[in-house]
């Protein structure tokens, strides 16, 4: 599975992973920018999309506004207690799958993949939202948030498994008369990383995309409920596009 960034929208993956394990299908190698690499990482070390549900209420891990300042930014120190609270053994090699989470090295201009390592550096590198807080500084580098330049991390994939499935939980409402001030920028952000999204989905045998997910913010983790609500029905909603899907899979690995 391929996941996508998008801050608190992000919770909306869940919902799609405990519908997809209502259909019996549970990812066996996951990537991630993001949100989507946050929600990778906890999945990864064993916990359940009802889990990291409750994680993400009581750590607040999408809100920004609970952080303190640091020399007029936000740091990402605090997250990283919270990564290794939950996964002490803060490393890729323990994960109960192989995991692919995307950053962007903003000195040489380009998306790095990390798979091996330090988790937690990882998780803190691709979700690090630009001018919102500091780059984290690793290895002589300094990295901000992987959707930047990769926000659906298909490609990782291609060639280490039989199907792909890809998620992408910013899909733009169309239908609205009004864009509030704070949410323009947002908005405008995700506009620029639409015009990838066709080329990415169309490298997936079964892609995902929730609704309208733009009537929530980046930052509204007061909604996490209603966000996993909608990853979870919209999924549910696809039946026979995933049995075809299954369907295929079941095929490709007889014929294997």
């Amino acid at each position: 599975m391929a996941l996508s960034g998008g801050g608190a929208r992000g919770i909306a993956h869940l919902g799609v992973l405990k519908a997809l394990a209502e259909f019996g299908l549970r990812p066996d190698i996951i990537a991630g920018s993001s949100a989507g690499g946050i929600v990778g990482g906890l999945y990864a070390a064993g916990y359940s999309p009802e889990e990291i549900l409750d994680i993400t209420r009581h750590a607040n891990l999408f809100n920004i506004f609970d952080l303190k300042f640091y020399q007029g930014i936000f740091s990402m120190n605090a997250f990283e207690k919270i990564y290794l609270k939950h996964i002490p053994h803060n490393s890729f090699e323990q994960l109960n799958m192989p995991l692919y989470v995307t950053a962007t090295d903003i000195l040489k201009c380009e998306t790095v993949y990390f798979s091996s390592g330090e988790l937690a550096v990882a998780l803190m590198a691709t979700s690090c939202v630009p001018v919102a807080f500091q780059p984290v500084t690793y290895e002589g580098t300094e990295y901000l948030d992987g959707g930047i330049l990769n926000n659906l991390p298909v490609e990782i994939l291609e060639g280490k498994c039989e199907a792909i499935i890809g998620v992408h939980v910013n899909s733009i409402d169309k239908t609205v008369s009004h864009v509030h001030t704070k949410d323009m920028i947002d908005r405008s952000f995700h506009l620029v990383l639409s015009g990838s999204v066709k080329e990415k989905e169309d490298k997936c045998d079964l892609f995902i995309e929730p609704p309208s997910m733009s009537r929530f913010g980046m930052f509204d983790i007061s909604d996490a409920d209603e966000i996993f609500k909608a990853g979870y029905e919209y999924t549910m909603s696809l039946k026979d596009r995933i049995e075809l899907f299954q369907k295929g899979l079941t095929e490709t690995v007889e014929t294997d």
